[in-house]
C-alpha cells in the first residue's frame, strides 16, 4: 500500500503563485510514476500534469508555461509549482501515484488539497 499526503493548498489573488506538495510513504518502490489532478465543482478530474522517475513530464495545456512538476526521489516527494493563477485554475487538487499515467482509480490517491484563486 501507498499512502499520499497533499500539502500547500490555500487561497490566492489572481496572478499570484503556489507551491503544492505531496509526500509518498509505504510500498513507494511500486512507483513509477507521480502527478498532479485537479476537480472543479461542477467539473470532471483532470489531469495538471505527470513526472516519471526517468523525469519525463507532461502538462496539460491550460497550464504549459504557468506550472512546473518536479519530484525528490530521494524524499519521495512531488511538487507543483503553480503560477501566474486565475480563477479557473479553483479546483481540489489530488496527488496521484502508480506505475504509468494516465493513473485511473486502480491506482494511489492522496485526499487532496482545496486550491482557490481571487479574482
Amino acid at each position: 500500500q501507498v499512502q499520499l499526503v497533499e500539502s500547500g493548498g490555500g487561497l490566492v489573488q489572481g496572478g499570484g503563485s503556489l507551491r503544492l506538495s505531496c509526500v509518498a510513504s509505504g510500498s513507494i518502490f511500486s512507483l513509477n510514476a507521480m502527478g498532479w489532478y485537479r476537480q472543479a465543482p461542477g467539473k470532471q478530474r483532470e489531469m495538471v500534469a505527470t513526472i516519471t522517475s526517468a523525469g519525463a513530464t507532461n502538462y496539460a495545456d491550460s497550464v504549459k508555461g504557468r506550472f512546473t512538476i518536479s519530484r525528490d526521489r530521494a524524499k519521495s516527494t512531488v511538487f507543483l509549482d503553480m503560477g501566474s493563477l486565475n480563477a479557473e485554475d479553483t479546483a481540489v487538487y489530488f496527488c496521484a501515484a502508480g506505475w504509468s499515467p494516465p493513473f485511473t482509480e486502480a491506482d494511489y490517491w492522496g485526499q487532496g488539497t482545496q486550491v482557490t484563486v481571487s479574482s
